[in-house]
């Protein structure tokens, strides 16, 4: 059919089942076409389009609810609910955002880019349907992988307890991003190996009714299935067998590399651009092997995210033991990481910025409050990382910096942040996060210390007069640009390479009082609750100007990073006139 012609899935309710077969074909080209152009989640959405073609075809969406998981499986989704034209048409692929937005169409229900959820969600769903005496459908969308997560669990649990109807599709693909790892993935390879027979059945044990479905990428017994439960009066779990990647053969064949990517030429599945810059998680992969074999105590740790902190199935299978994969599971890697230093073996926990926030309980209750010497590499820290709404990663230093014994270190470069990266690792007297200074690599040739457990102790690394600026991690490049722009126009300011960004120099800053009348600080990170805010703190009754440059509070959604340094005045030239604005007034 004419794909524009989708409007609706009122649209495509009126097709027969050979026609929706037809649809799906067309649909899995289209969305081929975007991907190898735009780049996104490859696999999930080729592994999702019949379960999702068959979903809007059997449920009266919207008023039926469907809630999807991560949601980086639901381009068919938005196709079919009036947005085709950003899969179709090169000048609006970039219409719409990579995961459900409510802003876009009354089909998303909620903006969801982290894992696990769905359930819970929808259970919420359910529960305002019974309270108000409605009688429409509410589906979650799971995948495996997401089930490792602790709250989808939770969701799971509380929703056998519902005794109406509740739908639960468990899109089983024998993946998260990488190999799933967890017990529970030997009850699911045991179900989709007995067609759903075999026992003990982990959703039957929670108390849901089940179905499975063996062949999840056709669409008749998948409209079957679905029709069989619309309108159920009690929990069920659909468990469909699915094949990520499906329909384009690079993709079924390398599942791990095709889970997300940059465009590819469609006939190979190569990429069309292959980046020769050094990368942080494979600078960090190469470092941390090192370390494990001359140490076998030493533990990395990865939340279900191994390639961003470089390790590859090669580097996995050379690792063997001491490499650990918990799963969507920050929560259960942050616990894990304290009980593995408790014990006496070295754990490095490597995480993407904004997954962290997940584990805040555990970073404050089971590593700061014990004290263990845990290690945490976190990644794409920075406003330029991902600009998803869900994935923004410049909330970490207020996070992390404030809570008691933690030690969070801010390296300028690659050679910096492994310095501090050995010396974390052989301490043994505090947590420590290392916040990745950025993604573009920076090599500046220098020889860093070794040491520090001088806590709080910057680096001056220019002593002027005046002007003094504290330039943190990522953002001590823009702080060189700046102290040149002013030496040019007369002053001589003073560059200081703060180090640490959970607590303050006193005693630097204290001298400074003597022959400075500002101190400017800049940080890669919000400005509400970040290490700006300790420095103004420091001076708050002296006469000390303190002028604080970093990113603003607020949810940003696929920014431009020009115009969102612009917006916070993150330009040289910009911080340069404003400081002279204020030492001449």
């Amino acid at each position: 059919m004419d794909l524009d012609s989708i409007k609706s899935p009122e649209d495509i309710r009126k097709l027969s089942l050979t026609e929706l077969d037809e649809l799906c074909g067309e649909l899995r080209e289209a969305l081929l076409g975007k991907l190898s152009a735009h780049g996104g989640h490859i696999g999930p959405n080729l592994g999702m389009v019949e379960a999702t073609v068959a979903l809007h075809y059997v449920f009266d969406t919207p008023d039926d609810k469907i809630v999807f998981d991560v949601s980086h499986q639901t381009y068919v989704h938005k196709m079919i609910t009036g947005r085709i034209k950003a899969f179709t048409d090169p000048d609006h692929f970039d219409d719409v955002t990579g995961f459900t937005e409510p802003r876009e169409s009354e089909y998303d229900l909620f903006t969801i880019g982290h894992t696990s959820t769905a359930v819970s969600l929808a259970g919420g769903l359910a529960k305002a349907r019974d309270l108000k005496g409605g009688k429409e459908n509410v589906v979650a969308l799971v995948g495996d992988g997401s089930l490792s997560g602790g709250e989808a669990f939770e969701g799971l649990d509380f929703g056998a307890t519902l005794g109406t109807n509740f739908i639960v599709v468990v899109n089983d693909n024998d993946m998260s991003i990488a190999e799933n790892h967890g017990g529970l993935y030997d009850s699911l390879r045991h179900l989709r190996e007995t067609d759903g027979h075999g026992e003990p059945n982990y959703f039957k044990s929670l108390g849901y009714d089940y179905r499975y479905v063996a062949y999840g990428n056709d669409v008749a017994a998948l409209v079957e299935a679905f029709k069989d439960v619309k309108g159920i009066d009690h929990p069920v779990v659909i468990h469909i067998n699915t094949q990520k990647g499906k329909g384009y053969a690079p993709a079924e064949a390398d599942r791990e590399t095709f889970h997300f990517g940059a465009p590819f030429d469609l006939s190979s599945g190569n990429p069309l651009r292959i980046s020769e810059e050094p990368d942080y998680g494979d600078i960090t992969a190469t470092h941390l092997m090192k370390l494990m074999k001359e140490d076998s105590s030493v533990a990395v740790i990865t939340a279900g995210t191994p390639g961003v902190i470089g390790f590859g199935p090669v580097q996995r299978q050379l690792a063997g033991r001491q490499f650990i994969d918990v799963g969507i599971a920050e929560q259960e890697a942050v616990a894990l990481a304290s009980g593995l230093a408790k014990g006496g073996a070295k754990p490095f926990f490597g995480v993407v910025s904004s997954f962290l926030q997940r584990a805040y309980d555990q970073l404050s209750q089971d590593v700061a409050i014990n004290n263990t010497p845990v290690v945490i590499g976190i990644f794409y820290a920075t406003m330029y990382g991902m600009n998803d709404v869900t994935h923004l990663g410049w909330f970490d230093i207020a996070l992390i910096s404030n809570i008691p014994g933690f030690v969070y270190l801010a390296p300028t470069c690659k050679e910096e942040y492994l310095a501090m990266l050995d010396w974390a690792m052989k301490q043994t007297d505090h947590p420590v996060a290392i916040r990745v200074p950025g993604v573009k690599v920076i090599e500046r040739g220098e020889i860093f210390p070794t040491d520090y457990s001088d806590i709080n102790c910057y680096s001056l690394d220019q002593k002027g007069r005046d002007i003094a600026l504290i330039a943190a991690g990522s953002f001590y490049s823009l702080g060189e640009k700046v102290v040149e722009l002013l030496k040019a126009r007369g002053y001589e300011p003073t560059l200081i390479n703060p180090r640490f960004l959970s607590g303050t120099d006193d005693e630097l800053l204290r001298n400074l009082e003597a022959d400075h009348r500002l101190v400017v600080t800049l940080e890669d990170g919000v400005l509400d609750g970040g290490f700006g805010e300790k420095i103004a703190r420091f001076y708050g009754t002296s006469p000390m100007k303190v002028k604080c440059y970093g990113i603003r509070k607020e949810f940003a959604d696929r920014y431009d990073y020009a115009s969102l340094a612009r917006e916070n005045h993150l330009d040289p030239a910009v911080i340069a006139g404003e400081i002279e604005n204020i030492l001449t007034k």
